[in-house]
């Protein structure tokens, strides 16, 4: 007698770049005007770019602020991330689980944008993805490779999500104009609780916000908030 077997179902397994950008879009829903600098920061820089933190000092500002989750986004590099990276993983079995914050790979890479040079950040994506090597090397994109249409397209190939920065910080271009230009090309977020002032202590500017906020609601585009910390606090701008 021939037995049939049922079939067996199997899913397909979950990556780390899944799981990270799943974990990040649910953040992202969670976000408010006092969620950065002290739950939440995801714009940050180390001393593998043009900030003054080394990755090991700013993961322990990190910790001492009790942030929850945060990521590197140094320009054109993931070195500063893979660093703190591992300073993080060293201090697992040293502090309590809830006092470890998360943290997301980023990057920051210049881009062109109704011909203006704005700024995208890339988060939770592969850093081994093949087309996004030439973004990773240390310096900034070229003719085609610059283009905001073929930033957010690698990003997107690489399992990542791609985020206007400090989008009312451009000079030839205004927000107005810039937002709808991103969500035209699948921005998935910009980043809308920024303190263009560097004030002290740390606060989202209360008129750009509002602007930001009431410019991508109709696309439905996440907003992010960050202290583009280059300075030595992990609290402020500069």
């Amino acid at each position: 007698m021939v037995v049939k077997m049922a079939p067996v179902l199997i899913s397909s397994p979950v990556t780390d770049t899944e799981s990270d950008q799943k974990a990040l879009r649910q953040v992202w829903q969670t976000l408010g005007p006092d969620s950065c600098p002290r739950s939440y920061n995801f714009h940050c820089h180390t001393t593998a770019s043009d900030g003054q933190l080394y990755p090991k000092t700013l993961i322990e500002q990190a910790i001492a602020i009790g942030l929850k989750g945060f990521a590197i986004t140094d320009h054109h590099t993931i070195d500063g991330y893979q660093i703190a990276k591992t300073c993080l993983h060293s201090l697992q079995n040293t502090l309590p689980h809830q006092a470890i914050p998360h943290l997301w790979i980023g990057v920051e890479i210049n881009a062109r944008l109704l011909n203006t040079d704005v700024h995208i950040l890339g988060y939770a994506f592969d850093p081994h993805n093949s087309q996004l090597q030439p973004y990773l090397q240390g310096k900034a994109p070229k003719n085609q490779q610059a283009e905001a249409a073929t930033v957010i397209d690698v990003l997107h190939q690489a399992g990542g999500l791609a985020v206007l920065a400090h989008p009312c910080r451009y000079r030839r271009r205004s927000a107005k104009e810039l937002i709808p230009a991103a969500a035209s090309l699948g921005i998935d977020g910009v980043e809308t609780y920024y303190a263009y002032a560097n004030p002290n202590p740390w606060h989202p500017s209360p008129r750009q916000t509002q602007q930001v906020k009431q410019l991508s609601a109709p696309y439905n585009l996440f907003n992010t908030c960050g202290t583009d910390t280059h300075g030595s606090n992990l609290l402020r701008r500069l």
